[in-house]
């Protein structure tokens, strides 16, 4: 059966992933030149990302989403297991909005560019000028509906367990006062590890949990890393 599977990954599924990647990348960037990024940014995705998931095997549940509504701006939070984690938001999570990002995945061929084409949203934290401008941005971009995701651990897990919450992640729904939405993302890891190269068939799962509302007096930056991360942490299965 794992040769079965080792052959499917290499010479079916890898190919055919590529293929649509590049589709899809092309098509954002095109798209995003001549015509609305929030469409060609967030459509074209979304179905490369559910078939992403579909081509390798991987089966998804959602729960929640009735705690969001269709037109509303949420700053959306989640925590980062792995790859796949992007597929699961991307494809599923049915509310359009921007990634806030590494800005060194600029870098990466094709998508890089189509990142830029979609109008997502690159942040450089080593520098406190470039942050600032990030929440410029990032205040341009909430509106009309328009939502933003942040993996504020800040980078994938090493071993699947969910790590301590970067404040900064948060400063973006604390200035604008706007709506945080947790998620919990949960199966990811196993499916494709930050260590691993080949993918194991599984489910991902992905919990939209009741948005956090700020308060008449605003956020209190400790208070709202401390329920995010609590209310993440409490949709995982180890706990």
């Amino acid at each position: 059966m794992k040769i079965l599977l080792l052959f499917y990954e290499i010479f079916i599924m890898v190919p055919l992933l590529l293929l649509i990647t590049i589709l899809t990348t092309s098509t954002v960037i095109i798209g995003g030149l001549i015509g609305d990024a929030s469409f060609w940014g967030y459509y074209p995705p979304k179905i490369w990302s559910k078939l992403f998931c579909v081509i390798s095997l991987v089966k998804v549940e959602v729960k929640g989403r009735e705690n969001i509504k269709p037109n509303e701006s949420y700053v959306f939070v989640a925590n980062h297991q792995g790859a796949y984690d992007i597929f699961l938001v991307y494809g599923y999570l049915n509310h359009n909005f921007k990634w806030i990002m590494k800005h060194t995945l600029r870098k990466v061929p094709m998508v890089g560019k189509a990142c830029e084409a979609a109008k997502h949203i690159f942040v450089d934290r080593t520098n406190p000028k470039a942050i600032k401008r990030t929440i410029e941005e990032a205040k341009k971009t909430l509106q009309g509906g328009m939502s933003v995701v942040i993996f504020p651990e800040g980078t994938r897990s090493s071993d699947g367990k969910i790590k301590k919450f970067k404040r900064g992640a948060f400063q973006i729904a604390v200035d604008l006062n706007m709506p945080v939405v947790p998620m919990t993302i949960d199966g990811s890891y196993k499916i494709l590890s930050k260590s691993s190269f080949f993918v194991n068939p599984g489910k991902l799962t992905l919990q939209i949990h009741k948005p956090i509302i700020p308060p008449a007096e605003g956020f209190d930056m400790d208070t709202l890393v401390e329920e995010s991360y609590n209310q993440v942490k409490s949709g995982l299965k180890e706990n």
